[in-house]
């Protein structure tokens, strides 16, 4: 798949409303980021563009990015130290092989959205929403 062809496939409103229906159950953040470069490493460049989104700046460390490099077609998904310390690696490779699947079958929303999901129920488990929480981060989907 061509990089502007998964840029074209890619459904915004759904992403954005996914992020806003995920965060009302949570005081935690979730980002999507698009990047047009060609990478090697998606998890260094997740990783320096999850501080370049002031993503490490959320009150309670809860953040999360969702990273796709459609050029180089490689994607990651990460946390915050706050949420990363509640589940660990092993739930965030299960949600890159379910993307994975997605992505295989060129339902690139339907991927992202899920891990969205997936995302949220394990934010709104450790960080429920709260009377006084305020969305600390934009949901836009973010590209480069």
């Amino acid at each position: 798949m061509k990089e502007q062809a998964f840029i074209d496939q890619l459904q915004n409103d759904k992403i954005v409303a996914a992020i806003g229906a995920a965060e009302a159950k949570t005081s935690g953040e979730i980002r999507v980021f698009i990047s047009r470069k060609e990478i090697t490493d998606p998890v260094a460049t997740a990783q320096t563009e999850f501080t370049r989104l002031g993503m490490t700046k959320t009150a309670e460390r809860n953040g999360v990015l969702i990273f796709v490099a459609p050029r180089s077609q490689k994607f990651a998904i990460i946390g915050d130290a706050g949420i990363h310390r509640h589940c660990g690696e092993t739930f965030w490779r299960e949600v890159a092989e379910q993307m994975t699947t997605h992505f295989k079958k060129s339902e690139f929303t339907a991927g992202i959205v899920h891990a969205i999901d997936k995302a949220g129920t394990l934010l709104a488990e450790h960080f429920p929403h709260r009377a006084d929480d305020k969305n600390e981060l934009p949901d836009a989907v973010e590209r480069d």
